[in-house]
């Protein structure tokens, strides 16, 4: 029984599907169309993450979208650990747990 999926897979799936048999059809995104199925699947994997109380694999697989789209936008990932560092330093990170309740805008 063939089931649709619609979805952006990892590359190595077909080789998987290959070894079980199973029969599929793929097609390559173009740049715009990719760009914008990894911002759904990062939402997708937010979502697991959620829904899986920060199980370590979920958190993975949200750590290689983000690579992933990161490099689809012509970025490093050494550009974006900068950046993070950068954020980190002036504003911090969220060690500390602090949770604002209220405050004037």
């Amino acid at each position: 029984m063939r089931k649709t999926y619609n979805k952006l897979i990892r590359d190595r799936i077909p080789e998987v599907m290959d070894a079980a048999g199973k029969a599929y059809t793929l097609r390559e995104l173009g740049d715009d169309e990719y760009v914008a199925k990894l911002i759904a699947k990062l939402y997708e994997e937010a979502s697991e993450v959620s829904d899986s109380g920060g199980d370590i694999e979920e958190l993975a697989d949200t750590l290689e979208v983000i690579r992933a789209l990161c490099i689809a936008k012509g970025h490093t990932l050494e550009e974006l650990e900068n950046i993070r560092a950068q954020k980190a330093e002036t504003r911090g990170g969220f060690q500390r747990r602090l949770f604002l309740v209220d405050g004037e805008v």
